[in-house]
């Protein structure tokens, strides 16, 4: 019986084994699917960013050049750009942004984004908004500068190679079409207000299919909106985890190419000193500026000025936070011009700005720049602090400075003190003569001897 038993379950065992070898492929398939995804997703399998990483790597933040684009060969600089293929990693919206600041620096933020959005992107709205939030990703990117108007006009000093090409391409010499204007700050303000523009994502550069820049392909290609290729750095430098979530924007700078265009950006005290100046080190037929004390608390360039030196060949600034270094610089060595001896000390925290010379050490520890220059020995030098500013060359850097602690006292000399009375002149403290450091019977002097000429040398007859 029981073998009849145990033959009778043999078919019935046969006609389930298949089917359990079928789910158990059938799962080890959906396991190993898992894993891969779980890796494309964290950036492990391919080169794509970990869009869920928040470890900062080891790897500096990415070096911001100025922009160079070659727009001789329209042709053949859009069969390139096809070539290049759109990033497959996944390609998460930006997080709102709602700027807060007082009236005129949420003015002068709104008018520097719809110049970028309108000079950029022309009348058009779902260009305008990408590049709106290009320069609200910057913002948020340690690699840029921390104000709107600091990320728009951004190396806007230059002939060519600004970030934003119309702010030195003498684009801005058009006047836009009212309407027009009022459309691109109807943009901007509600960008300002947390509106975003989901299909760029992260993306902190574009360029029109029309022209080639060197990185092109050095960075993730994530969409095209209308003739814009947009794109973000590659690996965590690109992640949402790279950029902050929260800015606050103390104060906004005015920009003068935009005074004409916006009453925000319209300040008479702006660059007064700086009219008329000729260059620095060069060229100084020109008389030196005029600043004295009456000039403090008035803007001059990218800051305003604090303190004057005695001598007026001296001056503190506290500089606009998050603008250009660059611009810093020339303004630095276009003051300074015409004069023998001069030096600039600038903060960009108004918190350490001294109000007066002499500068303590504890306030130079803070600073943010300095220029200084001798025109009799044709010095010239500009440091910046690499802690606030990582992109500037390493030999602009400021000496890190460290305080140095004060000398320990030795036990006998606080002894000495406590002794109203004095030490006999015999005496030794007691730590001194153990330690063999002090014997007044062993002191040697040292005499100088008046100099004495060799004798002539006999001349022969």
């Amino acid at each position: 019986m029981a073998a009849r038993s145990t033959m009778a379950r043999r078919p019935a065992w046969g006609r389930i084994a298949p089917a359990i070898a079928i789910l158990l492929v059938a799962a080890l398939t959906l396991v190993l699917v898992a894993l891969g995804f779980s890796q494309r997703h964290n950036g492990l399998s391919t080169g794509s960013p970990a869009i869920g990483a928040s470890v900062k790597p080891a790897t500096a933040i990415p070096t911001v050049e100025p922009l160079i684009l070659d727009a001789s060969n329209p042709d053949e600089a859009r069969h390139l750009n096809a070539e290049i293929p759109f990033s497959t990693a996944p390609n998460p919206a930006a997080r709102p942004f709602h700027y807060a600041g007082d009236t005129v620096t949420l003015a002068r933020a709104t008018d520097c984004l719809a110049a970028a959005m309108l000079y950029e992107a022309g009348d058009d709205a779902a260009g305008e908004r990408a590049v709106g939030q290009v320069v609200l990703n910057r913002l948020r990117h340690p690699a840029f500068p921390k104000t709107v108007c600091g990320v728009v006009f951004q190396g806007q000093e230059r002939d060519t190679g600004c970030q934003f090409t119309f702010t030195c391409d003498g684009a801005m010499a058009r006047r836009p079409n009212p309407a027009a204007w009022d459309r691109a700050r109807g943009l901007a303000r509600a960008m300002l207000a947390g509106d975003v523009y989901k299909p760029v994502g992260y993306s902190t550069h574009y360029h029109t299919d029309w022209v080639m820049p060197y990185w092109s392909k050095s960075l993730d290609k994530v969409v095209a909106v209308d003739t814009h290729l947009f794109f973000r750095w590659m690996g965590w430098w690109g992640t949402p985890a790279a950029f902050l979530r929260s800015l606050a924007v103390l104060a906004e700078p005015a920009i003068i190419k935009l005074a004409a265009l916006s009453p925000a950006h319209k300040d008479d005290a702006v660059e007064f000193a700086l009219d008329g100046a000729g260059p620095a080190l060069t060229g100084d037929e020109f008389p030196p500026l005029t600043i004295g004390p009456e000039q403090i608390g008035r803007r001059i360039g990218p800051g305003k000025l604090t303190a004057v030196e005695s001598g007026g060949n001296g001056f503190v600034m506290m500089l606009d936070k998050g603008g250009d270094p660059a611009r810093y610089a020339e303004a630095a060595a276009r003051i300074c011009a015409g004069r023998a001896q001069c030096r600039l000390l600038a903060w960009t925290n108004p918190r350490e700005t001294p109000q007066a010379f002499p500068v303590t050490e504890q306030s130079l520890n803070s600073m943010s720049f300095s220029y200084i220059r001798m025109k009799d020995t044709g010095l010239e030098r500009t440091l910046f602090n690499c802690d606030e500013f990582p992109s500037a060359p390493r030999i602009q850097c400021m000496t890190r400075r460290i305080p140095i602690a004060p000398t320990p006292r030795l036990l006998a000399d606080e002894h000495a003190d406590r002794d109203q009375s004095g030490l006999p002149a015999t005496a030794r403290p007691a730590a001194d003569a153990q330690a063999g450091l002090l014997q007044p019977d062993r002191i040697e002097t040292i005499k100088l001897r008046a100099r004495r000429d060799p004798p002539a040398p006999a001349v022969s007859q």
